[in-house]
C-alpha cells in the first residue's frame, strides 16, 4: 500500500485525483504500478487501477513471449488473465474499475479508503463480489485507510 500511496502522490502532482495502484504477482513481486492520469492524458478511463491492470497484463504477456521455448513463465504470449495477482489501490474501485478487475481475473483486491459516493467493492455497490458474475476476487479493505483517506481529503481541501 505504501507504493500505491507514492503513486497517488504522483497523480496529485499532475493535478489528478490522488489514487494509486499496484499489481503484485502471486509471489509478491511488483508487476506494475499506476496512478490516475485523466487530467494528464484527457482520457476518462485513465484510472489508476485500469492503467496498472493494462501494464501488468502487458508485462506478463511480454515475459511469456520472452520465455517461450525456454521453459517460460507458464503463461502464453498474449495472455491477459491476471490469475494469482493482487491489485492494491488507495481508494475503493469505481464501477468501471471493478468491471476491469473482474474481467482481468485478478484474484485479490486490497484497498485503503472507502468511497461512499462511487465505490463498487462494498460501499455503494459490490460489483467485484456479485455472485452473478463468473469471477469474484477476494476483497481486503481498510489497509492504511486513514492515510489513504487523508491524502484524498487534503487534495480536495486544497482545491
Amino acid at each position: 500500500m505504501r507504493l500505491a500511496l507514492e503513486e497517488a502522490e504522483r497523480a496529485a502532482l499532475s493535478g489528478d485525483v490522488p489514487v494509486g495502484a499496484v499489481v503484485l504477482a502471486a509471489d509478491g513481486t511488483v508487476l506494475s504500478t499506476g496512478h490516475n492520469e485523466r487530467e494528464a492524458t484527457g482520457d476518462p478511463t485513465a484510472h489508476a487501477e485500469v492503467l496498472a491492470i493494462r501494464r501488468a497484463a502487458a508485462q506478463l504477456s511480454d515475459s511469456a513471449a520472452a520465455g517461450a521455448g525456454k521453459g517460460g513463465s507458464g503463461r502464453r504470449a498474449g495472455e491477459w488473465r491476471l490469475t494469482g495477482c493482487t491489485l492494491v489501490v488507495t481508494l475503493e474501485p469505481c464501477t468501471m474499475c471493478a468491471g476491469a478487475i473482474v474481467q482481468s481475473r485478478v484474484d485479490r483486491v486490497v484497498y485503503g479508503a472507502r468511497d461512499e459516493k462511487a465505490g463498487a467493492a462494498g460501499s455503494l455497490w459490490d460489483v467485484v463480489r456479485d455472485r452473478r458474475l463468473n469471477h469474484r476476487p477476494e476483497v481486503i479493505l481498510g489497509v492504511l485507510e486513514a492515510e489513504c483517506a487523508k491524502q484524498l481529503t487534503d487534495f480536495f481541501r486544497d482545491r
